[in-house]
């Protein structure tokens, strides 16, 4: 795993001079560029970035926002505009022919990993299989072999997820996020900044830098 995407990550309420909370969801693969880069951030402002998973669906009815490839035109130059990104950043990236894929059950692992401390290997399993190397995340049996091979227990992850806790704590981050005016991903907050897109992440920095 890469060591700096571990050393960035960091689980929400600890106290630092500089914080940045990073709303996300694996269905985003433009969240999965800002994840890219929030290593290399970290270590040029010093900031600890805060995880903090949310349900992408659930912000989108919230809000009466919509996946972008429900128009054809903008999903088309979006392809496109995804591609140059991952270039510019030096990153790969591949379209994922099973997209959208409902993102609940991931998301829940998110939740459930990240009370366990283990958020970061499971983020850099998720994020690949979704939008490097890309499978059916739709799949339950490929999310398990998924799991597997990134050395996780597919079954203790299924009961964690099942955990009314876990359950409760994606919903209550979900809300979160509508309250404060997010309506799609990645959503970025610096105190009560907000930023929205890994487009957007030049101005992220100059705020932490400020």
């Amino acid at each position: 795993m890469n060591a700096g995407v571990k050393a960035a990550m960091r689980e929400p309420g600890r106290t630092t001079v500089k914080r940045l909370e990073f709303f996300f969801d694996f269905g985003s693969p433009t969240t999965y560029l800002a994840h890219t880069q929030m290593p290399a951030l970290a270590q040029r402002t010093g900031a600890e970035i805060a995880y903090r998973p949310m349900l992408l669906g659930g912000v989108f009815k919230a809000t009466g926002n919509q996946s972008p490839v429900t128009i054809p035109a903008k999903a088309k130059w979006m392809d496109r505009d995804l591609r140059d990104f991952a270039r510019r950043y030096g990153v790969p990236y591949a379209r994922n022919p099973w997209f959208p894929i409902n993102t609940i059950t991931l998301m829940r692992g998110a939740v459930a990993m990240q009370q366990q401390g283990r958020l970061a290997p499971y983020a850099d399993a998720i994020f690949h299989a979704m939008w490097v190397e890309p499978q059916n995340m739709n799949d339950p049996q490929v999310v398990g072999a998924v799991l597997a091979k990134a050395g996780f227990d597919p079954k203790q992850m299924l009961a964690a997820i099942e955990d009314q806790a876990v359950k409760d704590t994606l919903r209550v981050n979900t809300e979160e996020a509508v309250s404060r005016g997010v309506f799609g991903a990645p959503t970025f907050f610096v105190g009560d900044k907000m930023f929205f897109g890994q487009d957007r992440l030049d101005f992220v920095e100059e705020e932490l830098r400020s």
